[in-house]
């Protein structure tokens, strides 16, 4: 196997449950008598399959650009970026760094470069399942826009651990695929913690995931019994309150690690603001699938025309796109709740609370821009925003020890842009370049520029003609 992902950050420390040190083993708890797997007639047989991770060799230099490197208020104006691998080895004041004689400079003077974008809540519906679809459209979609990592918090099978192995292989171009495997529900039906117990570790042990998708997953004596287990295991259960603000907030108070989807309730105030932020839970609203209102993908889908967009065609399939965008609700801006749900997030992140972005795959690559949009129109800065979209939505999925911002010993995952998103958030438009795991890509069409050039790729669909418009 391609390992767990990078050893991304198993070691960070838990605010809402407790997680264990990356290499440290949980104890074993006895299960429940009745638990299946644990019967004298089953047997285990351990298979070692190691293939190499992709990483790339070579020191490359980004010179000249403004760095936002989400390491506090830390904006480096004119800086050296030194990649070494795939992972960032110096940053500094430009001409101020010791670099290796073979070091390669690409001037990126004028631009601007901030952390790879994080989907706290990604869905890679589109993919193939059964047969593995070494040049899936979406993944590379995603990369194309900035988005270098992201978790996939309800697969329903498990095919997705087999891409997120392929990409860290270096098999196929993706972001760094997290997953949660298949949802954990009630008809789990726990009788116990050590029976939860029993059915998590089986998702930690042989699934290699530390996030769980734990949604509906029984009465609060149940939850709890997934909360205790998780703690034990150093697992990271998220979860979603199915339109219900009581239980949104048990899910806080027992302590659930991630909460998905937008309090059913706005306004939301200061005793509920300081519950979700002090208990440390993850927050990710995805507002393009708003509760209490149309959805905001709408406002995008009918003002931004995405149907005549080049960079989208050519990332999308012809019917995917046609498909989505050719026919959408049209609702006056006043009718539009996200705003008023973002404004709610914005007040859990000023009061000290965990708040990612999360595209819910309505759109690939493109709708996470939407959705860091919609997220910065509930008053939000625009470097509140970027915060929410790099080191923020890494430490809502657990990883920020290794991606989220720009600093020695993380991976080099990061965007460049021709205009400062920290001055306007729109801005992230204006994508140029991409880096994902210490490859330098064009964000326009995916062609690798370094550590060494590459063919953009050609996907199947590129000779898809469109039907007649009727304009």
């Amino acid at each position: 196997d391609a390992g767990d992902s990078a050893d991304a950050g198993e070691g960070s420390a838990a605010d809402g449950a407790a997680v264990a040190a990356e290499d440290a083993q949980a104890p074993e708890a006895p299960w429940d008598p009745d638990f299946k797997e644990d019967a004298e007639a089953v047997e285990r047989f351990a298979i070692d399959v190691q293939v190499p991770r992709d990483v790339p060799a070579g020191t490359l230099v980004l010179r000249g650009a403004k760095v936002i490197t989400m390491r506090g208020d830390e904006v480096i104006e004119d800086a050296d970026l030194v990649i070494t691998n795939n992972r960032i080895s110096q940053i500094g004041p430009k001409g101020t760094l010791a670099l290796p004689a073979d070091a390669r400079v690409v001037d990126v003077t004028g631009k601007i470069i901030t952390p790879g974008f994080v989907d706290t809540h990604a869905h890679w519906f589109e993919i193939r399942r059964g047969v593995i679809d070494k040049q899936h459209w979406g993944f590379l979609a995603n990369v194309a826009y900035g988005v270098t990592a992201g978790l996939d918090v309800q697969t329903a099978t498990n095919d997705m651990f087999a891409y997120q192995d392929m990409i860290d292989a270096g098999r196929m171009i993706g972001l760094r695929a997290f997953s949660t495997g298949p949802g954990v529900f009630s008809d789990n039906a726990f009788t116990s913690a050590d029976h939860a117990y029993g059915v998590l570790k089986r998702y930690r042990d042989h699934y290699r995931t530390r996030n769980i998708k734990a949604y509906i997953a029984g009465n609060r004596k149940q939850r709890q019994y997934l909360m205790q287990a998780a703690a034990e295991l150093g697992m990271l259960p998220t979860t979603e309150g199915a339109l219900d603000l009581k239980l949104d907030l048990t899910h806080a108070i027992d302590g659930y690690w991630g909460s998905e989807h937008a309090l059913a309730v706005t306004p939301i105030y200061d005793d509920v603001v300081q519950l979700i932020a002090g208990t440390g839970i993850g927050y990710t609203p995805t507002l393009l699938v708003a509760y209490g209102g149309p959805w905001a993908e709408n406002y995008f889908y009918t003002r931004e025309s995405p149907y005549d967009d080049e960079k989208v065609r050519r990332f999308m399939p012809y019917d995917v796109l046609a498909e989505k965008s050719l026919r959408r609700r049209w609702f006056a801006d006043q009718e539009h709740v996200f705003p008023r749900l973002a404004a709610d997030a914005a007040k859990i992140m000023r009061a000290g609370g965990k708040v990612g972005v999360g595209s819910h795959g309505q759109f690939q690559g493109l709708g996470y821009h939407w959705e860091l949009w919609a997220l910065a129109s509930g008053g939000l800065t625009p470097m509140e925003a970027l915060r929410a979209a790099t080191l923020g939505g890494a430490e809502v999925i657990g990883y920020e020890a290794a991606i989220g911002s720009l600093e020695p010993g993380k991976y080099a995952d990061l965007n460049v842009f021709d205009r400062d998103p920290s001055k306007d958030i729109r801005n992230t438009s204006s994508l140029s370049l991409v880096m994902a795991n210490g490859r330098l890509y064009d964000a326009g069409s995916l062609m690798q520029l370094a550590p060494n050039e590459v063919e953009a790729p050609v996907f199947w669909f590129a000779k898809e003609a469109p039907p007649n418009r009727l304009h």
